[in-house]
């Protein structure tokens, strides 16, 4: 038994006393996001010369694990070492947490070789970090090894391996993860089923999610378990298997919480959709959901995603405490619909608020910027996530090629290319898309091989732009090649868009009759997408019988869509049918066919303003058309204009 002196045991108890009030302000700022101010009072700690104990480590190193900071990590190690709680399995478990948080898998794992003593939450924090990086051969070495010391895997162990490998998607992992939890007898625990329900949806099999879901004896079943399956269909986007579960829930007499209502609206994430999701607002609003702040937010976004940028603002300016989370779904809804003006200016007002915005802000102010063409805001956002230390991410880095690539300023784009140091297969495919978007179809060609020849494997993306950079650039073999490497050299089956563009490929040389027979022996149903790229062909090519073929399974599958009733009556027109082109106009009258008016869209000092035909609601209108017609009346008498016959103007 140690002795203390009066003195030291004063200075013990004022020491146990002062620590303890660090440690509550070290774990309110973990707790709350706030790593670094963690690590300021772990500092301010040590330099007021007050002794950490067991619990100010593992508060520490979960602050460095949650930033993945790799060198605060191995300081707080050393800290650890010096001190008198260098083998308290707490702590250490704690060191071993961190270090896989911080991707450095062999130093957790020789730390955690040395531990004297393993508990179970050793063995599931080493677990879950090779399952996390897919080492699943030395995950099986570990539970092999945890088994054989006497200590069994959980319901714990469980849901963490299965959580941590849900992002490979993989079926296969999952059911194994099944298979032997139910050897061991954890299949029976509700909570591991409620996550293999989750599991199995995300990996895009419903079907066994609910089987799990029908295995979960009735009597063990909880809200959680209804929420999974609810989750499920709206993954899907089910949104009539999702309320037709939630019909089921409540005929067992289950009460909804929150978490059933945003799953449910989460499955209504589509215009088409918009009238079931104001009914399950309406009960939320029953069940006294409504003031739920992630109820709130998914609300908004349902709104936004539904096209109801009204509903989703009148909600979005109810909300007494908005998250950053409230804001990036307000600011995507605008910048989707393109409307970054507005986009920009909640940017600036969430700024003001004193909320710092996030990467999922950066990236949709940076897509929006690329979808109307808005280059002056896009540079400026360029300068902002430089100076805010946002664009040392590499997928803000692929946003912003993507962006000056559809800007057109492919320049731009390509000096961000080659500044990357480190490439990803999204960074080449970028480029290679960006480049056939602007006309650079050799180049595109030349940096897919550049890619393959580095040894990166390009994916169905890759092959869609590289494919598209052929398609424009009439490019036939090329594209043949590439159609074929696609199955034969990586084993990926072409989709809907890779068929289309060989389709068009094919259509636009002008080889209508093999790009038909291509189309009839395709493995999958053709959709609208690639009939429209024929009917496009014959239009270009003036073959009226092969368009009438393409157009009557457009027909079948787009019979309200403009567009074809007007590629084919340029058909008939440029052959001289002009029989043809009144049974177009007909048609589309008795089909109540309206074609949508083409728009315009010009910046201004970082303002995109939108015009559209006969539209004069401009604010400056008067102006903007007196101008346009002085021009129009001083090109006719310069005679820039060319006569244009009927097809013309019908097009």
């Amino acid at each position: 038994m140690v002795k203390y002196s009066l003195t030291q045991y004063q200075n013990h108890v004022l020491n146990f006393s002062a620590i303890g009030q660090w440690n509550s302000r070290i774990k309110e700022a973990v707790n709350h996001g706030k790593s670094h101010k963690a690590l300021t009072l772990f500092r301010q700690i040590k330099q007021n010369g007050i002794e950490p104990n067991n619990l100010t480590f593992p508060f520490v190193a979960k602050a460095c694990a949650k930033i993945s900071d790799l060198k605060y990590s191995q300081i707080v190690h050393t800290h650890v070492m010096k001190s008198q709680f260098n083998t308290h399995i707490f702590v250490q478990t704690a060191i071993v947490d961190m270090y896989v948080k911080c991707n450095q898998l062999d130093d957790a794992h020789q730390f955690f070789v040395r531990m004297p003593v393993r508990d179970k939450a050793s063995w599931n924090a080493i677990l879950f970090g090779f399952a996390r990086s897919c080492y699943l051969d030395r995950v099986s070495c570990l539970l092999h090894n945890m088994r054989s010391e006497g200590i069994q895997p959980d319901s714990v162990t469980f849901m963490g391996l299965t959580q941590a490998v849900l992002h490979t998607k993989s079926v296969k992992l999952v059911k194994s993860l099944h298979s032997l939890g139910i050897q061991l007898g954890i299949g029976a625990d509700v909570s591991v089923a409620n996550t293999w329900i989750a599991a199995y949806a995300k990996c895009g099999d419903l079907g066994l999610a609910e089987v799990v879901f029908n295995e979960i004896n009735r009597n063990f079943k909880t809200v959680i378990s209804w929420n999974s399956m609810i989750a499920g269909h709206a993954n899907f986007g089910n949104v009539f298997d999702a309320v037709n579960v939630y019909k089921c829930m409540l005929h067992d007499g289950f009460i909804p919480d929150a978490g059933t209502i945003v799953s449910l609206l989460a499955s209504c994430m589509q215009p088409e959709a918009l009238f079931q999701g104001m009914l399950i607002h309406s009960h939320g609003i029953q069940l006294g959901c409504d003031l739920d702040i992630c109820v709130i937010n998914t609300l908004v976004s349902m709104y936004a995603k539904c096209g109801d940028l009204d509903s989703a603002r009148f909600w979005f300016d109810s909300m007494s405490d908005r998250t950053c989370v409230s804001w990036n779904v307000m600011i995507s809804g605008y910048a989707e619909k393109g409307d970054v003006n507005e986009a920009f200016t909640l940017f600036n007002a969430m700024v003001v608020a004193g909320d710092k915005p996030d990467l999922i802000t950066m990236l949709s102010l940076i897509s929006g910027c690329g979808q109307v063409g808005a280059l002056k805001l896009g540079e400026w956002l360029d300068d902002y996530s430089v100076s805010n230390g946002l664009k040392d991410n590499l997928i803000v880095c692929n946003a912003f090629i993507d962006m000056y690539a559809k800007c057109g300023s492919i320049s731009d784009a390509r000096e961000l290319f080659y500044a990357i140091p480190t490439r990803s297969i999204v960074s080449w495919t970028t480029m290679i898309a960006g480049c056939a978007f602007n006309g650079e179809f050799t180049e595109a060609v030349n940096l897919f091989s550049q890619m393959v020849e580095l040894g990166l494997k390009p994916n169905h993306v890759t092959f869609l732009a590289v494919l598209q950079a052929c398609t424009h650039g009439g490019l036939l073999e090329k594209g043949r090649e590439y159609f074929n490497m696609m199955t034969r050299r990586y084993n990926i089956s072409p989709g809907l868009d890779h068929y289309s563009c060989m389709a068009d490929l094919l259509g636009r040389r002008g080889r209508l009759k093999e790009a038909l027979v291509f189309i009839q022996q395709m493995p999958i149903k053709p959709d609208a997408g690639i009939w429209g790229a024929l009917l496009g062909a014959c239009k270009v090519h003036r073959n009226v019988e092969i368009g009438e073929y393409a157009l009557r399974h457009l027909f079948e599958l787009e019979p309200q869509v403009a567009v074809p009733y007007v590629e084919m009556a340029n058909i008939y027109a440029s052959v001289g049918r002009w029989d043809g082109v009144a049974t177009i106009r007909t048609m589309m009258r008795s089909c109540r066919v309206r074609k949508s008016p083409g728009q315009s869209r010009i910046e201004v000092n970082g303002k995109t303003h939108i015009f559209t035909v006969e539209h004069r609601g401009h604010h400056e209108g008067k102006l903007i058309y007196e101008m346009l017609d002085a021009l129009n009346l001083y090109s006719k008498e310069e005679g820039y204009f060319q006569h244009l016959d009927g097809a013309d103007h019908e097009s």
